[in-house]
């Protein structure tokens, strides 16, 4: 019987027209069509993660670009690690009278400087020259004692602390001061 059956499906494929396939064939279509969908599904996905990412590198490149001269070069961002020193008496810091002589008022500060160790003529094998240390003291002092007594307010902090890397790298000479940090503060 299986010979039997066997006969007449071949003649039922025989009688179809060429260009028209069983129900078999019909499966098969959508089979390939199904990984060319695939394929270009993941295709685009790559090409469209490309995109983000280049567009996010040249966003991240345009705004670091912009920050560096916006900084006056990036210069005082990126350095070497610098040497620190601390002005005035190693225990108190500085102590002087702000205000005027008048005034009464005294300010006890402890202020560290970060220097930049390529300076020679400022530092050596990491120690503050005798010369630079005397010109460094100057000019803190200077601007302590001139200083109003509303310009120690803390919300100024930020820019005492500015004024004074100004002032310093105009008399030691640009680049010579990475930072300036106010460990103590006491006004009376």
């Amino acid at each position: 019987m299986a010979d039997e059956k066997k006969p007449a499906a071949e003649e039922e494929e025989k009688d179809k027209p060429e260009g028209v396939e069983g129900e078999e064939g019909a499966e098969e279509k959508p089979k390939k069509k199904l990984p060319v969908m695939a394929i270009a599904i993941v295709v685009l996905v790559l090409v469209g993660i490309a995109l983000a990412g280049g567009i996010a590198y040249f966003v991240a490149s345009k705004l670091v670009t912009s920050s560096k001269n916006d900084d006056g070069g990036g210069a005082a961002r990126y350095h070497d690690p610098g040497v620190f020193v601390k002005l005035g008496d190693p225990k108190e810091g500085i102590l002087v009278n702000v205000g005027g002589v008048k005034a009464g008022h005294f300010l006890k500060i402890g202020i560290m400087i970060e220097l930049n160790p390529g300076k020679k003529e400022v530092v050596t094998e990491g120690k503050l020259n005798p010369v630079a240390e005397t010109k460094l003291m100057d000019t803190v002092l200077h601007i302590l004692r001139s200083e109003p007594l509303d310009g120690y307010d803390a919300a100024k902090q930020d820019a005492l602390k500015e004024k004074i890397k100004t002032e310093v790298n105009h008399e030691l000479g640009e680049g010579t001061v990475y930072g300036v940090y106010i460990t103590s503060f006491v006004l009376q």
